[in-house]
């Protein structure tokens, strides 16, 4: 039997990975693209897009150097040893951003509500003024829970007014009503402008100590209940919403951002927290 050989198992996984990120990139671009001009917050969208693109382009380059060895082709030995460190950092850091996708994808599959008296509906930014399908699935998942338990009190977050004033709380709670949910039994939070704020309020509105469940989309499962610890919740349980399947990889590499965000925000307040004890 003859061995398939090295080098081409190699151009086959090169073109495999090049091909997929350079799909994967055009895909993100025109889902973004369309996002920015349909959300009220479009300065945020910008500035994410713009730290995805980098994430991809990283990945571009690695992808670039599996296939055809970009970084080491320089002839000069100084060059090729410089572009093996780079090749190192830039392997390194398309690791990290597969793990962190991993780790975040991850956390969507736990869900472990056990009768908690609130629970934490997380808005989405409207699109045009009008809920997008994660945004309708978080809402009908919330629905299912307040019809099988009959004491829970939905906290809906979201602010974001769009021009006629709707925010996303006001909308999750119009779709709620109509589904049968009475009105009584939700409590709109619709000052805030992103999930660290939400929790912050949804603070104000119920004991830190008393059990709650958040219902968010999968992918932002983890990140929510970090948010939410850190704003003084101790018992939290989770029910994740499903996702919709065509855009969850841009979701999912939104998610990757923020908690590299998140990370490198507490890397500064740690160096700033050290440098202020040691003035």
């Amino acid at each position: 039997m003859n061995e398939i050989p090295v080098g081409t198992v190699c151009r086959f996984l090169g073109d495999f990975y090049l091909t997929a990120v350079i799909l994967f990139t055009a895909y993100l671009s025109a889902v973004m693209i369309r996002r920015i001009r349909a959300v009220v917050l479009a300065d945020i969208y910008k500035r994410v897009f713009r730290v995805e693109l980098c994430l991809c382009a990283a990945l571009l380059v690695s992808a670039l150097d599996v296939r055809f060895g970009l970084l080491t082709r320089a002839v000069p030995l100084p060059l090729r040893f410089l572009g093996r460190l780079i090749r190192a950092a830039v392997r390194a850091g398309s690791v990290l951003i597969l793990l962190l996708a991993g780790h975040t994808a991850a956390g969507g599959l736990v869900s472990d509500s056990a009768g908690e008296k609130y629970a934490v509906v997380l808005g989405m930014a409207l699109e045009n003024g009008e809920p997008n399908r994660d945004l309708l699935l978080r809402a009908g998942t919330a629905e299912d829970l307040a019809k099988s338990d009959p004491d829970v009190t939905l906290i809906l977050t979201g602010g974001n007014p769009v021009s006629e004033g709707r925010t996303e709380a006001a909308v999750m709670r119009e779709l709620l009503t109509a589904g049968g949910v009475p009105a009584e039994r939700i409590v709109p939070e619709d000052r805030s402008a992103d999930t660290v704020a939400n929790f912050r309020n949804c603070a104000r509105l119920c004991l830190p100590d008393e059990p709650i469940v958040i219902i968010t989309s999968n992918y932002h499962m983890n990140r929510a209940v970090r948010l939410a610890k850190k704003a003084g919740f101790t018992r939290i349980r989770r029910m994740p919403a499903p996702a919709c399947a065509a855009y969850y990889p841009v979701n999912l590499m939104w998610e990757v951002v923020m908690e590299i965000h998140d990370f490198s925000g507490c890397i500064k307040q740690t160096i700033r927290g050290g440098t202020e004890h040691a003035e």
